[in-house]
């Protein structure tokens, strides 16, 4: 089964590998012999299913994910070895669709209204004076 990222991208499932352990936490009688832990990688220096400027963007946007050009998820939160299976395509589908959006427009600073200055001043002003009116009166 192919894992499809977005419309233009689609992983063919060779190019996913798949490596199964017993994983912590509950499990009942089955605890102790089923592998349901679940590691899915993908070698994303070496696939075609990229193009070079994609191949680019991934490796400099997931540089910290990556061992050796390969992307690696683990799942371990359901009992299930075919839940995590879904999970860890899941991950990873997100995984490389945000290292493939565009980057968002940088932001134009933008100084503050006269009207929402003089509010704040104002709400300031408020809050003073009422820390005044618990003060404990000086003998003046």
């Amino acid at each position: 089964m192919d894992l499809e990222v977005s419309p233009a991208l689609t992983i063919p499932e060779s190019e996913l590998g798949w490596r199964f352990s017993r994983s912590s936490g509950p499990g009942g009688q089955h605890v102790n012999t089923t592998d349901s832990r679940v590691e899915l990688s993908w070698n994303v220096a070496g696939s075609g299913a990229l193009s070079d400027s994609q191949r680019l963007m991934l490796v400099t946007r997931l540089e910290r994910r990556l061992i050796a050009g390969v992307i690696t998820v683990t799942a371990s939160e359901q009992r299930s070895q075919l839940r995590n299976r879904e999970i860890a395509l899941a991950k990873l589908s997100d995984l490389v669709a945000e290292g493939l959006a565009p980057e968002a427009a940088p932001r134009r600073p933008t100084k503050p209204t006269r009207g929402s200055n003089r509010r704040r001043l104002a709400a300031k002003e408020q809050r003073a004076a009422t820390k005044r009116q618990r003060r404990r009166p000086t003998a003046e």
